[in-house]
């Protein structure tokens, strides 16, 4: 194990793209994996928690926000078909952070001031977060019910939630997979959302038009303890 850590609380909204956008950032070897024969980016906030390396607790720097995003593919082996996901960016609070993800896994990790505000109540849960990028702060943030329940087979949520590989593109030839485990997540029902991100300054020109939409969808998981596996497979 690489990492050990709790997710908690990921919201995930959820935009329809062409194919054409996302086909230039897919790695060698993997296609495009749809839903309803339409393709997804997802905008990302969660909590990472209690993180460990190696099993050594980090001190200081365990907790921390991370913002992302990321589109849904498959790597076909034989009979075996690996859904997994590749991130365009990932964002966190600490330099050291994003340096060790970028050095050992290859990844695009940059270090903007983020924060975060959780307010569970009775009934209901707010959870906003927020990001700095040129001295404005963006945000995706949702007030949705308490109650956990189980994804729906076939639903949205199971396909966006039901990805345990990671894949790097290194170059136009050689690609790396790792694995992500945890159960599977329970979700609760989105009573409203707000979302401010500029999409440009964060992902570049190619997703800029997201600045100008509406999610087709946004979802919230409660989380849970996560790993992920040293092991990573050159192809």
């Amino acid at each position: 194990t690489f990492i050990s850590a709790r997710w908690e609380k990921r919201i995930m909204a959820n935009y329809e793209v062409n194919p054409h956008v996302l086909t230039p950032y897919l790695p060698h070897g993997v296609e495009l994996d749809f839903y309803n024969n339409k393709t997804y980016v997802s905008l990302v906030g969660f909590i990472f928690k209690k993180t460990n390396l190696f099993k050594i607790p980090i001190p200081f720097l365990g907790t921390f926000e991370e913002i992302n995003l990321r589109f849904y593919e498959k790597r076909v082996e034989g009979d075996t078909i690996k859904r997994g996901v590749v991130f365009i960016n990932e964002t966190v609070p600490y330099k050291l952070v994003a340096w060790l993800a970028n050095k050992l896994y290859k990844e695009h990790y940059i270090s903007i001031p983020t924060k975060n505000t959780i307010e569970i109540k009775s009934l209901f849960k707010n959870i906003r977060y927020q990001w700095k990028i040129n001295k404005e702060w963006n945000h995706i943030s949702v007030n949705a019910a308490k109650e956990n329940k189980q994804m729906l087979p076939g639903s949205v949520e199971e396909f966006i939630f039901e990805h345990y590989y990671g894949y790097t593109k290194i170059n136009n030839q050689v690609s790396q997979e790792y694995k992500v485990n945890h159960p599977r997540w329970l979700v609760n029902k989105v009573i409203d959302y707000s979302i401010h991100c500029e999409f440009k300054s964060m992902y570049g020109n190619d997703f800029s038009f997201l600045s100008n939409r509406q999610p087709d969808s946004v979802i919230i998981a409660e989380g849970s303890p996560v790993t992920v596996n040293w092991n990573r497979t050159l192809f």
